[in-house]
């Protein structure tokens, strides 16, 4: 599905052929996590991932380009099979709330991205969106190999 831009916002939404715990488990395994997060050409490597309200989530993101990216994210709300709010603490910030809905033993992954100004919002919203998209199109690739 195509991304829907709102006040400060994109809001992107894939329905997966897997169940709402296969997805869920994708975000809070740091094994799994690092293997799809990010646009297509990137890996990561993780730091620190506490995955409580409060616990930090330190990663490089090494491009395709051969530029790292320090990413510094605080969680701020975990809802097992439900929702994992962080704050992206690095530039640009921004606010992201992932929701897992069960679809009858699929499931439905609603990804917001709230920017905390309009500014950033504008010059990033073009291929932030995209990117979402490709994000969304990894997961779904690791959850094919993990079967």
């Amino acid at each position: 599905m195509a991304a829907i831009l709102g006040e400060n916002e994109i809001v992107s939404t894939r329905e997966f052929e897997f169940s709402r715990e296969r997805v869920f488990e994708a975000w809070v395994n740091p094994e799994l996590l690092k293997r799809w997060w990010g646009p297509n050409g990137f890996t990561n490597t993780f730091h620190e991932f506490e995955i409580k309200p409060g616990g930090n989530w330190r990663f490089t993101m090494h491009g395709p380009n051969g530029v790292d990216y320090e990413n510094h994210n605080v969680f701020e709300e975990i809802v097992p099979l439900e929702r994992i709010v962080l704050k992206h603490m690095s530039n640009p910030e921004f606010r992201v709330t992932a929701i897992f809905e069960d679809l009858d033993g699929r499931a439905r992954l609603t990804f917001r991205q709230l920017f905390m100004d309009k500014r950033t919002f504008e010059a990033v919203k073009a291929y932030a969106a995209e990117g979402n998209e490709q994000n969304f199109d990894r997961l779904n690739l690791v959850l094919q190999e993990e079967g």
